[in-house]
């Protein structure tokens, strides 16, 4: 019994310290500076250091590691979850190195598809992935307040609001209670990919998808006065991805 808890006791540590190699390695070769791993205390002047400084990463570096979360997630080398390790550090604060805006589809989890843990990313989630006034005050804190340097959006095939807002705009249907305020916020992907006499429905479906994320990181960037301001000095990125239902692979498409 003891060899068998000793056994489990060293797998822990050993995907727990790759883990925490993976994520120093990315931070040191893809822009980690020792200078900005700490701040200053406005009163005792001593430097203290972020809750995890191997989130302290340039906007390039953020999509780099998330992206190559997404590889590890789409191979099923995911690294499996150890919560007690982070738990002291995270009690002294957040800096996630990256936001993401998703569906709240039960089948797409952004830390599972990134593999990353409590503490790393800075989530808001709708169905539909569309952008409210209360979204975006969330994603300009996590910006301007964490130093949260990448916003994705993240959209996935087989949107059932988009799906919705299909059926809103080309055939007028209504939906009840407040289901038809996500199919109204969606409409613009819809009319932005007018129906053709040789296109495919599946084919428009994907495409309404893929184009609800890129208006969505349209408005993103321009968003005045935090986000815009943040994304023209290069302190933050924003990108949009769609996640494969069949694969679990994130494409970028903004």
């Amino acid at each position: 019994m003891c060899d068998a808890e000793n056994h489990t006791g060293i797998i822990e540590q050993n995907n727990q310290e790759r883990r925490s190699f993976l994520k120093l390695t990315t931070a040191s070769m893809l822009g980690l500076g020792l200078a900005s791993l700490g701040n200053v205390h406005a009163t005792s002047g001593i430097i203290k250091s972020p809750p995890l400084p191997e989130n302290v990463l340039t906007p390039e570096a953020a999509l780099e590691r998330l992206m190559k979360g997404n590889e590890r997630y789409v191979s099923g080398q995911s690294i499996p979850l150890n919560f007690s390790d982070e738990r002291l550090n995270l009690m002294r604060g957040q800096n996630p190195y990256a936001c993401v805006l998703s569906c709240s589809d039960s089948r797409v989890s952004p830390e599972f598809c990134f593999d990353e843990q409590r503490g790393d990313l800075f989530v808001a989630r709708v169905a539909g992935n569309y952008l409210t006034t209360d979204f975006i005050a969330t994603l300009e804190y996590a910006s301007a307040v964490l130093h949260t340097p990448l916003i994705m959006v993240l959209g996935h095939e087989k949107c059932g609001a988009v799906g919705a807002a299909m059926d809103a705009t080309d055939n007028n249907e209504q939906f009840p209670g407040h289901i038809q305020s996500i199919a109204t916020a969606l409409t613009p992907a819809v009319r932005a990919v007018p129906k053709k006499p040789d296109y495919v429905a599946a084919d428009r479906y994907n495409d309404i998808v893929r184009m609800n994320v890129i208006l969505t990181v349209r408005e993103l960037r321009n968003q005045t006065p935090i986000l815009s301001r943040l994304v023209d000095s290069k302190k933050l990125k924003v990108v949009g991805g769609v996640y494969q239902l069949e694969t679990g692979k994130v494409k970028l498409v903004a």
